[in-house]
């Protein structure tokens, strides 16, 4: 009875976590491992394997509507995925060999340097417009979609090098930490290339599922994949994630920064207050 009431909490809050996570590109992960860690008791290790299931699920429950609508930038994502799915490989090679207090101290560190670079730009709506040139030219990286007012939004890529540097970084953080590295890439994309807040988050919740796929054979070959803890998971976020689509489309890119910010500053906080011991 009592693992049944276990399982149905974690089924709950994976709902949270999963239309947040769709929302804010973040794959639920940032959600559920303060979650079942500080919360729940369960083993950073778990809670990490349960997460990489789960962020492959969010990546799925969001990416097609995300796609339909056309606010996914699918050239993009799967350029910039050549540099995650490196970095996913290398992060989860070297968890193994990592205890969990670093691995929590990392964790919160990495939002909490996040979240500076995010606030500078907390009340901007669109990124001011850049020229279309180098690499960027050359590979076609533009695109654009329509706001629920009818207003198309025309865009185009810059710093693709550095772009792709913070993807590796992310796909390194998404195989140590299980989280989807979604904070990184919507980062990278927001920041470095001047993409639109909707779209760096959805084609990050594109991207975040195959990075995840490319780490998670490792986490469950070393047996950090709890059915009873990654099920219930992996399916609240599923959920949560198809509602959170939902809401998204609905909101300014703005307003999506600012929930953005608010979740990587708590859960920051979080982690780090664990790994020191309070």
């Amino acid at each position: 009875m009592l693992a049944f009431a276990f399982m149905l909490l974690l089924f709950v809050v994976s709902i949270l976590a999963g239309a947040i996570g769709a929302v804010v590109g973040l794959g639920g992960g940032v959600i559920i491992i303060p979650v079942l860690t500080l919360l729940m008791g369960v083993d950073i290790h778990f809670a990490i394997g349960a997460s990489i299931v789960s962020v492959i699920a969010t990546s799925s429950g969001a990416a097609a509507t995300y796609v339909k609508d056309k606010i996914t930038n699918l050239r993009v994502g799967m350029f910039l995925e050549l540099a995650t799915t490196t970095g996913a490989i290398c992060g989860a090679a070297v968890a193994a060999y990592t205890n969990s207090t670093i691995l929590e101290a990392v964790f919160g560190v990495v939002l909490l340097v996040s979240l500076a670079p995010l606030l500078k730009k907390i009340g901007e709506d669109l990124p001011p417009p850049v020229e279309l040139r180098g690499l960027a030219k050359r590979l076609g990286l533009r695109g654009s979609y329509v706001e629920r007012d009818g207003r198309q939004v025309d865009y185009n890529t810059t710093n693709v090098k550095r772009g792709l540097v913070g993807m590796y970084v992310a796909g390194l953080i998404s195989g140590l930490l299980g989280i989807g590295s979604g904070t990184f890439k919507v980062i990278s994309m927001d920041l470095a290339m001047k993409l639109p807040m909707k779209v760096s988050t959805t084609t990050s919740n594109f991207m975040i599922g195959v990075t995840a796929a490319a780490s998670a054979g490792i986490y469950f070959a070393r047996g950090d994949v709890n059915p009873f803890i990654a099920a219930p998971v992996a399916l609240g976020i599923l959920v949560g994630a198809s509602i959170g689509s939902r809401l998204l489309v609905r909101s300014r890119n703005s307003t999506v920064r600012k929930v953005f910010a608010v979740v990587l500053g708590l859960s920051a906080i979080e982690m780090i207050l664990r790994a020191a011991g309070l």
